[in-house]
């Protein structure tokens, strides 16, 4: 049996050591599309800041652990795909064959469709190699443009934030975060980070980047009201788009990612996919959603690879879930954190002290939840949700007063 999986990321290498535990005879072949070993792009902001070095990056520390498991890892991306005569073809020609295959290709980033988007000094803040770049741009007093406050956005901010110490945040969105935030929690957000010395712009479009005469390679960032910033380096982070273009022929449905099902296999027989390429099943909803976060790529990975070793176990869902460190500021929100119509909530504000908790219930269970400053909490409020835990009283003490959700937790763990 020969098992390929495309991709390097958390989810084909779980995949990989999952099914060489399975199968101790089994043909396994990883393809990464980067020239590296297999890391987690998690661990960029710690390289920026220099707490870990590349090699703290990678997945797996041993030189030769995937040698070690007879796994062959190679370099290369994928131009298309056979589904009948289950083989695949590489950019250059070369074609591997399978028996089983797990798409596990990951995303990429976007860029703004305005001038200016290839010049020198703009990169985006995805790859190892980006990494580098903006390491030798964002130097101590530089001027830096972060454009996009969405969730991978305020990941990187404090890196850029830390090198260069000029840092301004372009965002068109009313406010920060706004897929996992609600207007008071974006707000003390932006405020926080505007006591760290960091222009946060929300509402504000970019119309172009262009250069300037001053022979330093500095840009200016132009935006739509005419107002221009001047940037050394110009950060990327306005989202991302999966990495599917090579299905094109190949029969797999394809939506907002790889549809799958609960065994995450595709359409089409012998292909499965896992991780932020794959549109599974949500907790939450019962529906079908891309939810590119690492836990979620685990599972997904570990689940695919049992079942392309024939067993059979199902996926019971990712949960929304953020965990998120901006400047030094932890939020988190989990589930329907927006509520759902004829729900009930609670929250408990303290703005002096950037403290923010959010409970959304659905009938009597906990079916969302947002937090500020509260990392106390973040284990409890998952577990709450993921339980579909019967609060019965409970419901209207956390409404009236939310910071009870532990005592809540340990009441119903005695039951």
């Amino acid at each position: 049996m020969k098992h390929v999986i495309i991709g390097a990321g958390p989810a084909g290498v779980i995949a990989a050591e999952t099914l060489r535990k399975g199968d101790a005879n089994a043909e396994i072949q990883m393809i990464g599309g980067e020239p590296e070993p297999p890391y987690s792009r998690m661990a960029i902001p710690y390289l920026l800041e220099k707490n870990i070095d590349e090699g703290g990056t990678y997945l797996r520390k041993n030189a030769g652990h995937y040698d070690d498991l007879s796994i062959q890892y190679s370099h290369g991306r994928v131009e298309s795909i056979a589904a009948g005569d289950n083989a695949l073809t590489l950019e250059g020609g070369d074609k591997v064959a399978y028996d089983r295959l797990l798409v596990a290709t990951g995303a990429r980033p976007m860029k703004l469709p305005v001038p200016g988007m290839d010049l020198a000094g703009v990169h985006n803040c995805w790859t190892l190699e980006d990494a580098r770049a903006i390491a030798k741009l964002a130097t101590e007093g530089a001027n830096v443009v972060l454009i996009g406050a969405g969730f991978i956005g305020c990941i990187i901010l404090e890196s850029l934030m830390k090198l260069a110490g000029n840092l301004s945040v372009v965002e068109m969105e009313e406010r920060m975060v706004s897929r996992m935030m609600d207007d008071t929690a974006s707000g003390m957000l932006k405020r926080w980070c505007e006591t760290k010395n960091v222009e946060v712009l929300t509402s504000c479009r970019v119309s172009a980047i262009e250069t300037t005469s001053d022979g330093a390679g500095d840009k200016n960032v132009v935006l739509e009201d005419g107002r221009k910033i001047n940037a050394h380096l110009v950060v990327l982070a306005v989202g991302v788009a999966p990495n599917m273009e090579f299905l094109e022929g190949s029969g797999v449905a394809t939506d907002d990612g790889i549809l799958v099902d609960a065994n995450l296999a595709t359409n089409v027989e012998n292909i499965y996919a896992a991780g932020d390429v794959a549109q599974g099943p949500d907790f939450s909803t019962g529906s079908y959603m891309v939810h590119a976060i690492q836990p979620t790529a685990v599972e997904h990975g570990r689940i695919a690879a049992l079942n392309m070793l024939g067993q059979s176990p199902v996926y019971k869902g990712s949960l929304i879930m953020n965990v998120l460190a901006t400047a030094g500021l932890i939020s988190s929100s989990f589930g329907k954190w927006e509520g759902v119509e004829g729900g009930d909530s609670g929250s408990a504000t303290d703005h002096e002290n950037y403290k923010y908790l959010n409970l959304q219930f659905e009938d009597d269970r906990l079916i969302g939840a947002l937090g500020i400053g509260m990392t106390e909490h973040v284990g409890v409020m998952r577990g709450l949700i993921m339980n579909q835990t019967p609060l019965g009283p409970w419901k209207d003490k956390l409404i009236a007063s939310p910071n009870q959700v532990m005592e809540a937790y340990v009441a119903h763990s005695q039951l």
